[in-house]
């Protein structure tokens, strides 16, 4: 298929699978002896940031079954990262969650992909946008961000991670 002809999920997915498998390999380094670890007390944790990678990917389903997500609502609990125990487990979630992003994504379709998505914080919006923009914004760069953090962490820590675009 042609550049011209190729759907958003098409030209999307190559790059979310090459920055996912990236992560994955940092992810796969993560001791267990230093997930609490922190770089500053008003920072948060290697355990955190994660935990974060592998449970942002659980917002898919929400992105593209939902038109939107209020992350502290008044009449409910705020979402939290949910802080998993061993560095296996944040794996393992991550893998899952993964498996299950691919195939919301594989069946979405470029008009399902033109609705727009609310972020909501205590019934009050933080920004709307076309479920396409979110995808790449929050699946590819925001996981980017915090994979980043995750690096930086781990070389403070004398763990030695990959250099992931290039020597």
């Amino acid at each position: 298929m042609n550049q011209i002809n190729r759907s958003i999920i098409e030209a999307f997915l190559p790059e979310f699978d090459q920055e996912m498998a990236s992560t994955r390999a940092i992810l796969a380094l993560v001791p267990d002896n230093i997930l609490d670890w922190k770089a500053h007390e008003t920072l948060h944790s290697i355990r955190w940031n994660a935990s974060h990678l592998a449970d942002t990917l659980s917002w898919v389903d929400v992105t593209l079954n939902e038109t939107s997500f209020d992350v502290a609502p008044i009449d409910g609990p705020a979402h939290e990262v949910p802080l998993l125990e061993t560095a296996a487990a944040i794996v393992e979630a991550f893998d899952q969650n993964l498996a299950t992003a691919q195939e919301l994504f594989r069946s979405a379709t470029d008009e399902s992909l033109a609705v727009e998505w609310t972020l909501l914080q205590a019934g009050e919006t933080l920004f709307t946008v076309p479920r396409s923009s979110l995808i790449k914004n929050l699946f590819i760069n925001h996981m980017i961000h915090h994979r980043a953090f995750l690096i930086a962490y781990l070389r403070i820590n004398g763990v030695e991670c990959p250099h992931l675009y290039g020597g």
